[in-house]
C-alpha cells in the first residue's frame, strides 16, 4: 500500500491524455511528492509547470485542466492549485482510517512484494582474515548486511557472499613476516594476535612513498613479500602448508563477532577459492582481445576502453589495471573478474552489488567496463560506496598501521556506554515515580548488548552511506535525538503503553478497532504510519538504509507529539481510547519491523 504509487496512478491517465509526448510522462509522474509543508496539504504534484512547457501554456492553467481530468476516487479530497501550478493533495480521513485498519492486518505493514523480482548478489563485509577484525571493516558489513534484509524485505532473492581476504598480498607480508620475525610462544598463544603484529610490523618498514602493496617498487622489502606471495600462488609446498597453518584460526576469529552483530552471511568464497581459475581468465581475456601485454605484465584496458600507450597519454588517461604481473603473480583484478564469472555462471543473478569504500570506485569501473565486455553486459553492476568513518579529532583511522581499534574491543565500549545510558534511564524514571521492575543481571546485560551494538549500527546507517562519519559513542548512544538508542526508547515506551491498557495483539491483528482521527495529531502519526512503504521502497530504490532512519526518527517525533497532545489510556470514550491504543501497536510494529531491515534488535524495557 504505497501512497506515493497510488497517487501516481490516479494521476498518470490525466497526464497520459494531456502530455504531447507520452514518453516523458514517467518524469511527470516522478513530480508527485510528499508535501514539503503539511500545511499545504499531504503530497504535492509540481508536474503542470513542465508539461506546461511542453503545451506552451500557463501552468496554473494546465494544473486546473490536470485536476479536472482525475477519475472519481475514495483516496483524495477536492485538490487545490496554489502559486505557480502547484497542485495540493489531501488524503480523505475516511481511506486514512481504512487504509490503517487494513495496514494492522498485514505482518509487512503495507509493504507489499517488488513488481518484478530480481536476484542480487551483495558483496559485503570482506575483511582480510590474517588480522582481527577492525574498525575499517565496520561499514561494509554494517550496510551490506542492511540491504540484504530491505531487498528480502521486498521478495528479492538475495545472496550475501563474504569475499575474504585469505589469499593476496596480505599473505606475502605473512609469511615473510613468519618466516624472519616471528614469536613462536606469542604464535602458539594466539595465532591471529601475532599474525597481526606481523603484518603491522613489516608494513611499518615498507618505504613511505611505495606503500601500495600490489604496485611495482623499488622497495627491497616489499618485493621481498610480493615474492613470498608469487610463491604461494604457484604452490610452493612450504608457503602453502603455512598458509594451511593460518587459516583454520583466523576463520573461527571472524565468527563471534558476526554472531554479535547479528550479521548472517550466506557464503565466505575468499580469494584462495578462486586461485584455480585465475590462469583461464586471463587466457580469456587475451583470446578475447580485452586484456594485452605491457613491460612484461598482462593488463586490462581502463573503464573507457582506452589503451593508453604513449606518456603523454597516461598522463590524460586513467591508467589500466594489471591481471598477470610480469613475476606470474595474479592480482585482486584477477580475482575480481573471476569471482563475477562464478557469480554469473552460479547464481545469474540480475545484479551485483558490491558494498566497498569510496577509493576503489576507479577499480570498480575498470572491472565492471571490461567485464561487460568480456559476456555479461546484461547484467547490473553497482560499487555501493561509502565514505569513511573518522575518530574525534576528524581523521581517518590508519588500518595498515595498526590505528584502527579492533570490532571487539569497539563494541565492548559501545556496550558499556549502553548499560550506563539504561542504569540513567532507571535512575530518572524512578526520581520521577515510576514503577521500574528490578531486572535480573543477565537481563541487563542484554539490554546493554542492545542498546550498544544498534548505537554503533544505527550511527553509520542513518548518514548518507557516501559521506564520512566520527565516531562518538557518547552521541550514538544520546537518548536524545536520531539514535538508536531514542528509537528503542521510544519503541520500548510503546510497549509500556500496550502492557498497561491490557491489549490482546492477537486481536488488534486480526480484528483491529476502528480508528477515528479527529485531532490532527492524530492524522500526521496515521499519515507517518502509511509512509513506512514508501520508506522501504526509497531505501531499496537508491541502496539508501538512510532513508529508512530518517522515516524513523519522523516516526518517532510524530509519536511523541500525539503521545503528549492525545490522551490514550484515559481517552475520553472507550472507542477513542481503542482507536489510539491502535495507533500504538502500529507505531510498536513499524519502529520494530524498520530497525530490523537495519539489523538493529530492540528490548521491552529501558
Amino acid at each position: 500500500m504505497n501512497l506515493l504509487t497510488q497517487l501516481r496512478s490516479l494521476f498518470e491517465p490525466a497526464l497520459t491524455g494531456l502530455a504531447p509526448d507520452r514518453a516523458k510522462v514517467p518524469d511527470l509522474l516522478g513530480a508527485i511528492k510528499p508535501a514539503a509543508n503539511a500545511d499545504n496539504g499531504d503530497y504535492q504534484a509540481n508536474c503542470a509547470m513542465a508539461l506546461g512547457k511542453q503545451l506552451g501554456q500557463k501552468p496554473p492553467e494546465v494544473a486546473k485542466a490536470l485536476v479536472a481530468a482525475l477519475p472519481p476516487n475514495d483516496l483524495l479530497e477536492q485538490p487545490t492549485v496554489a502559486g505557480p501550478g502547484f497542485i495540493n493533495l489531501r488524503l480523505k480521513p475516511e481511506f486514512l482510517a481504512k487504509a490503517l485498519q487494513e495496514i494492522a492486518t498485514d505482518p509487512k505493514l503495507g509493504v507489499s512484494p517488488a513488481a518484478k523480482s530480481k536476484t542480487f548478489v551483495i558483496d559485503l563485509s570482506g575483511p582480510n582474515v590474517a588480522k582481527p577484525l577492525h574498525v575499517g571493516h565496520l561499514r561494509s558489513t554494517i550496510i551490506g548486511d542492511a540491504l540484504v534484509r530491505i531487498l528480502r524485505f521486498l521478495g528479492h532473492t538475495v545472496i550475501g557472499d563474504n569475499h575474504l581476504g585469505d589469499w593476496g598480498t596480505q599473505f606475502g607480508i605473512l609469511l615473510y613476516g613468519y618466516k624472519n620475525h616471528r614469536d613462536d610462544a606469542a604464535f602458539a598463544a594466539d595465532p591471529v594476535r601475532e599474525l597481526a603484529r606481523l603484518y603491522v610490523t613489516i608494513k611499518k618498514q615498507f618505504k613511505k612513498d611505495d606503500d601500495e602493496e600490489d604496485g611495482p617498487t623499488d622497495d627491497p622489502l616489499k618485493k621481498a613479500c610480493q615474492e613470498e606471495t608469487a610463491k604461494l600462488h604457484a604452490g610452493d609446498p612450504e608457503n602453502v602448508a603455512l598458509w594451511k597453518t593460518f587459516m583454520p584460526a583466523c576463520l573461527e576469529m571472524l565468527r563471534p563477532i558476526y554472531e554479535r552483530l547479528d550479521v548472517k552471511i550466506d557464503y565466505a568464497l575468499g580469494e584462495s577459492f578462486y586461485n584455480p581459475m585465475l590462469p583461464g581468465v586471463v587466457e580469456e581475456m587475451l583470446a578475447k582481445g580485452i586484456a594485452f601485454e605491457s613491460k612484461g605484465a598482462i593488463v586490462i584496458p581502463n573503464a573507457k576502453g582506452v589503451v593508453p600507450r604513449t606518456e603523454e597519454e597516461q598522463q590524460k588517461e586513467e591508467p589500466p589495471a594489471i591481471v598477470r604481473k610480469r613475476d606470474g603473480a595474479f592480482t585482486y583484478t584477477t580475482t575480481d573478474l573471476a569471482t563475477i564469472k562464478y557469480r554469473a555462471e552460479t547464481w545469474k543473478p540480475d545484479a551485483m552489488l558490491y558494498v566497498v569504500g569510496s577509493p576503489q570506485a576507479l577499480h570498480f569501473k575498470t572491472v565492471y567496463a571490461q567485464a561487460k565486455r568480456w559476456g555479461y553486459a546484461s547484467t547490473e553492476f553497482e560499487h555501493i560506496q561509502f565514505g569513511s568513518m573518522l575518530n574525534k579529532e576528524r581523521k581517518k583511522y590508519s588500518t595498515s598501521g595498526g590505528g584502527a581499534p579492533e570490532l571487539e574491543e569497539l563494541l565492548n565500549d559501545a556496550v558499556s556506554h549502553g548499560r550506563k545510558r539504561y542504569e540513567e534511564s532507571v535512575t530518572d524514571r524512578r526520581e520521577h515515580g515510576h514503577e521500574v521492575p528490578d531486572l535480573g543481571a543477565d537481563e541487563v546485560a542484554r539490554i546493554a548488548e542492545t542498546i550498544g551494538v544498534g548505537a554503533v549500527k544505527y550511527a553509520d546507517l542513518c548518514q548518507s552511506r557516501t559521506t564520512d562519519y566520527v565516531f562518538d559513542l557518547d552521541k550514538m548512544t544520546a537518548t536524545t535525538g536520531n539514535t538508536a538508542t531514542y528509537m528503542q526508547y521510544a519503541y520500548a515506551r510503546t510497549r509500556g503503553i500496550l502492557r498497561e491498557g491490557g491489549v490482546d495483539e492477537v486481536l488488534f491483528g486480526s480484528s483491529p478497532p476502528a480508528i477515528l482521527l479527529g485531532e490532527p495529531q492524530e492524522r500526521a502519526l496515521a499519515m507517518q504510519l502509511l509512509r513506512f512503504p514508501e520508506a522501504v521502497e526509497a531505501a531499496a530504490a537508491d541502496y539508501a538504509p538512510h532513508l529508512i532512519t530518517a522515516y524513523l526518527w519522523d516516526t518517532a517525533k510524530a509519536f511523541s507529539i500525539f503521545y503528549d497532545k492525545c490522551h490514550v489510556l484515559k481517552a475520553e470514550t472507550p472507542e477513542l481510547k481503542a482507536s489510539r491504543l491502535l495507533l500504538v501497536d502500529l507505531v510498536s510494529r513499524v519502529i520494530k519491523q524498520a530497525l530490523d531491515l537495519l539489523g538493529i534488535r530492540v528490548v521491552e524495557r529501558m
